[in-house]
């Protein structure tokens, strides 16, 4: 079976990846540090614990499988934080990523697939965002995520691998199967939060900001199910497996859904009122943020048939009611 590394293969969307390579018949092969993943999420292949900001141990993983590919999913994400500590994002993002950039170029890895994120793009005045938009982040998380997608380019320019790109939006959902799904501790998206809220396990949700330029007030987000993001992530290495050139993509559902309306979907799907209270904005938060994703459907054939709200709150409800996840 053809190896494709996977970092961060214990967390939220790198599991999900896992499951769909598999699928597809790939072996993924999880490099995780277990910081923010777990370990019950690795299902699909081998683990190898490790940290990226460890070179040799990135180095001796890559050396001992030989992937075919590595998709890269593991970072610090939390923009609020951040903003807190500009030093660990650009320390772990920025440092690990080149420590992983080195070992593939030192193994020959010929296809890189880089997670990276619409927080590149920075405050547009809520406009369309395609793969063309100007690049002008406003907080550390997202000039992390920029200055990585730079790195790539330049390593790829240099060295001669192949990669896929993709710029993605809110990502929400578990699988169907329930077997994995969206776990953090502490939980800080806003789908978990406020299913917590509706189903009385945590008191009550706050909306950060209702005085956002946007129709009630809270903050806008393109939301996509994880199984239809991943499921692009397969079809962008199938893509470079077949000789095409690098490419980047966003990857979004098209459709902007406020901070309220999902805190309205959730108390629909699971028939209760979801308690809520006004806080402060979040200092590097944007008003909105809708995708353009016409290139991930001309080039890959990609379309996001799950990512309605309902489904996805529906299939994060599924996995909420299950077991979870030991440390």
């Amino acid at each position: 079976m053809t190896k494709v590394l996977v970092t961060g293969g214990a967390g939220y969307i790198g599991s999900h990846a896992c499951k769909a390579l598999a699928g597809a018949g790939y072996q993924p092969v999880t490099f995780d540090n277990l910081s923010t993943g777990w370990r019950d999420a690795v299902q699909f292949g081998p683990f190898e614990q490790g940290d990226l900001c460890d070179a040799d141990r990135i180095s001796e993983v890559v050396e001992k499988h030989k992937p075919a590919a590595i998709m890269h999913f593991a970072s610090l994400a939390e923009v609020g934080e951040s903003m807190q500590d500009p030093a660990r994002y650009w320390r772990t993002n920025v440092n690990g990523s080149l420590n992983l950039l080195q070992a593939a170029v030192d193994n020959g890895v010929p296809n890189f697939i880089f997670s990276s994120t619409c927080a590149t793009y920075g405050d547009h005045d809520g406009v369309l965002l395609d793969e063309n938009t100007p690049q002008r982040p406003i907080n550390a998380y997202g000039a992390s995520k920029l200055a990585i997608e730079q790195m790539v380019q330049n390593f790829a320019e240099r060295f001669g691998f192949a990669y896929t790109i993709f710029r993605y939006f809110n990502v929400a959902g578990a699988d169907e199967s329930g077997r994995i799904g969206e776990f953090h501790n502490p939980e800080t998206h806003l789908i978990p939060l406020a299913i917590q809220a509706a189903t009385g396990k945590r008191p009550t949700l706050t909306i950060f900001g209702r005085d956002y330029p946007t129709p009630d007030g809270t903050c806008v987000r393109d939301y996509v199910h994880v199984n239809d993001l991943v499921d692009a992530h397969v079809a962008g290495l199938e893509y470079l497996e077949g000789g095409q050139p690098s490419a980047i993509f966003n990857l979004g559902s098209g459709d902007g859904f406020s901070v309220q309306q999902v805190v309205d979907v959730v108390a629909n799907v699971t028939g209760n009122n979801t308690p809520a209270k006004e806080g402060p904005r979040r200092p590097g938060d944007c008003a909105k943020l809708v995708s353009g994703s016409t290139r991930a459907h001309q080039v890959l054939g990609w379309t996001p048939t799950r990512s309605t709200m309902e489904q996805m709150v529906r299939d994060a409800m599924r996995w909420h009611a299950g077991k979870g996840y030991s440390a």
